[in-house]
């Protein structure tokens, strides 16, 4: 009677044979490698077929063996199960076959009652009737919820091990086929002990069931793999840009998008990113480690003595990994060596070179504050020399930001040291003063004003008091180290960014021209003020706008639009918008002459082969051009700099402005940044000449007097044509 009357009420199966899940947003580079996924459930939808064998044998093991030799229902089982229920009076035993956690799963709740077993064995047989083992199984790999938002076991190969599941070895697709059991209980990152025995467990069956030889069930027990909580972009890095499409989309689309399965193709390249990651970060972490160890982060509490693996792992609690920097306590101390637990890692012994960094704070001689010992929270990184390092977590930011300069489509983007720090991306939202890497848009503008390469412009002091050219009171600039070299050309004013020259220039074609100028290359006119001080940057700019603005000198004089979507696709992959990018010479605005643009990228090369960023030479290209940018108490560095097909900004800074020290310019902080990147980014790339545009003549010139020469140590530069008549 009970059964007539529960059979009516079971749900429908079009719920199974049209299976929508909920499927998250996700985000990939050009190249299709995911770096962001948002969403309450964390899904990968996997054929049966895609799914290793090994991982098939696994769930079978721990869940149910013979799931192609019974029924809807192993009778067996559930009778043991139902008996065991009747006679505790209550309902915990489970006996539940693939196809029940199925129909669990699929339609009813886990209220633990007589009536809900029974619909569950009911709808069981429904299923079974009208799909096929194959069928049922495919459905329970890609469902059942394994912990960490993590829906199938696709997703939960990403999640905890960070790679696809066909990469897992068969010890980490044991570990995931016992979670179904209690995800919470056995969950390898929580609870790593007793996921290592139920682990074991599943290990066991398979070889009992003989899905596993000796050979590999003992390789397995050897090595069991080791989970962590891993983003979803654990291969590409690229947090500030898949946040930036998540905005983008929430925006245009409404919140169904967390759970539509739209997936978007942006324009960032795999490697370019992974490049701008590790430049942006290791730029970073060498100019913390210039100015010293500020001591360890905290002081956790350990036993006084005979502390184990869980105390480690207790007072680390839930500390991140970040940026493959690990938190580690330490067990003890001393001038020649630290112990240390490593979270995720284990238990470490540190010397010689791993101690470089935080000497000083090592023994009884260092300063309370500074004194590693027992207990302290330290951070470590793997080093390839040393195998681990001490490191420590730095106060600095920095970004970088690469564009297709025929294009615009955004090849890199890293909007900050650590994302999980702070959202705020330096990228799009930061506008900070840009120094002397702004100096070039003030030449370009004084080309059209009727000055060359090798106009001579005094490099010698200067005191303005106009309050109509400064803003204020009586101002006096200086150049970097107070070093003044007279009357120079204006390409030797450029290349060793001589502040006096840059003024001077200024002053002679007006700062109001020159405001407006720059309006060409997408500053914001309001925060450029029409004083002299323009000349040095004190205006701000973000680094895409920095980035957008050298654009238009690398690609011969046009202003493209940056961008960073390419295509948004549906959960069925059709297309539903793509990006239609106005490329340079074929519909982009040309906004400066293709004459300025060759000159001012023949003189900012000057800036790499004898000026500024000389070390830039390593990379061995004759095809770079750039400006570093120092602003005033060294609060920003800067380097902004191309390649005729790509250009790229650094910028390192603390968030709330404060010197850097005296030494960190744009040539120490940033360029190193720049050059990681583009060493990498430029790999495959050709070296590339501009092509001289028509109307610019060769002439040739005496270095000291700027004027024409026939002498023996004349030097050939470029002029407007009409320019050199009148010269």
């Amino acid at each position: 009677m009970t059964l007539a009357l529960l059979y009516p009420k079971l749900p429908s199966l079009d719920a199974v044979t049209d299976y929508r899940p909920k499927l998250p947003l996700r985000v990939y580079t050009s190249d299709r490698q995911l770096i962001g996924e948002f969403g309450e459930e964390r899904r990968a939808m996997l054929k049966l077929a895609e799914v290793p064998l090994n991982m098939r044998h696994a769930i079978l093991a721990a869940e149910d063996d013979r799931f192609y030799q019974h029924g809807a229902v192993d009778f067996q089982g559930v009778l043991r199960a139902m008996l065991a229920d009747v006679f505790s009076h209550s309902a915990k035993e489970g006996a539940s076959t693939i196809t029940m956690q199925v129909a669990r799963n699929f339609f009813l709740t886990n209220e633990r009652t007589l009536t809900r077993k029974l619909s569950e064995v009911l709808l069981s047989y429904k299923i079974e009737s009208n799909l096929t083992k194959d069928q049922i199984l495919e459905l329970y790999i890609n469902q059942i919820y394994l912990g960490q938002r993590a829906y199938g076991f696709g997703a939960a190969a990403v999640v905890y091990y960070g790679k696809p599941l066909p990469q897992l070895s068969v010890a980490e697709m044991a570990m995931l086929a016992g979670l179904p059991k209690a995800p919470s209980r056995y969950n390898p990152i929580i609870n790593p002990q007793r996921a290592a025995l139920r682990q074991q467990y599943v290990l066991r069956r398979m070889h009992d069931l003989k899905y596993l030889s000796d050979a590999d069930y003992a390789l397995a027990l050897h090595k069991p793999g080791h989970a962590s909580s891993y983003h979803a972009n654990a291969l590409t890095r690229a947090d500030y840009a898949a946040e930036m499409v998540r905005q983008y989309m929430v925006q245009t689309y409404g919140d169904s998008v967390y759970s539509s399965g739209y997936s978007v193709i942006t324009t960032l390249l795999k490697a370019d990113q992974d490049a701008a990651f590790r430049a942006v970060r290791d730029g970073v972490l060498a100019y913390d480690q210039r100015h010293g160890y500020r001591g360890p982060e905290d002081t956790l509490d350990l036993p006084a003595s005979g502390a184990t693996i869980a105390d480690f792992e207790d007072s680390l609690g839930d500390l991140e990994i970040t940026n493959e920097l690990y938190p580690a306590v330490v067990e003890s101390a001393s001038e020649k060596e630290v112990s240390a637990y490593i979270k995720n890692v284990g238990p470490m012994t540190l010397k010689e070179g791993a101690l470089t960094f935080v000497h000083a704070s090592l023994g009884s001689k260092a300063s309370a504050d500074r004194r590693i010992k027992r207990g302290s929270l330290i951070r470590v990184m793997r080093n390839d020399k040393s195998g681990w390092i001490i490191v420590q977590y730095p106060k600095a930011e920095a970004a970088l930001v690469s564009l297709d300069t025929h294009s615009g489509a955004i090849r890199a983007l890293v909007g900050g040291f650590d994302f999980n720090r702070t959202k705020y991306n330096h990228v799009i939202q930061a506008y900070r003063q840009p120094g002397s890497s702004f100096k070039p848009f003030i030449y370009s503008a004084a080309l059209e004003k009727g000055f060359t390469p090798f106009t001579l412009v005094d490099d010698s002091p200067i005191v303005i008091h106009d309050p109509n050219q400064n803003g204020g009171e009586a101002w006096e600039p200086h150049n970097y180290e107070n070093e003044y070299l007279g009357p120079i050309r204006l390409r030797i004013g450029l290349a060793e960014s001589k502040n006096m020259v840059a003024i001077r220039v200024l002053q002679a074609i007006g700062p109001g021209y020159a405001q407006e100028y720059v309006k060409r290359f997408g500053f914001e006119a309001n925060r450029q003020p029409a004083y002299l001080s323009m000349a040095l940057g004190a205006g701000e700019a973000t680094p895409l706008q920095m980035a957008t603005a050298y654009a238009v000198f690398a690609n011969g004089g046009f202003r493209v639009k940056p961008y960073f979507i390419d295509q948004i696709l549906d959960s069925s992959g059709k297309p539903l918008s793509r990006t239609q990018p106005v490329l340079a010479g074929e519909g982009a605005e040309q906004v400066i002459d293709p004459r300025n643009a060759f000159i001012m990228t023949s003189m900012m090369k000057d800036v790499i082969r004898m000026g500024t960023a000389t070390r830039a030479l390593s990379l061995g290209r004759q095809d770079l051009a750039g400006k570093t940018g120092t602003t005033n108490d060294h609060v920003d560095a800067w380097f902004c700099g191309f390649q005729p097909s790509l250009v790229a900004v650094a910028w390192v800074g603390f968030d709330k402005p404060g010197s850097l020290g005296p030494q960190e310019t744009g040539a120490q902080a940033a360029l190193p940044i720049w050059m990681d990147y583009m060493g990498t980014a430029l790999k495959t790339v050709p070296e590339s000449e501009a092509i001289m545009p028509p109307g610019i003549e060769v002439i040739a010139v005496d270095p000291k007097t700027g004027q024409p020469s026939t002498a023996s140590d004349h030097i050939d530069d470029y002029t407007y044509a009409t320019a050199a008549q009148n010269n």
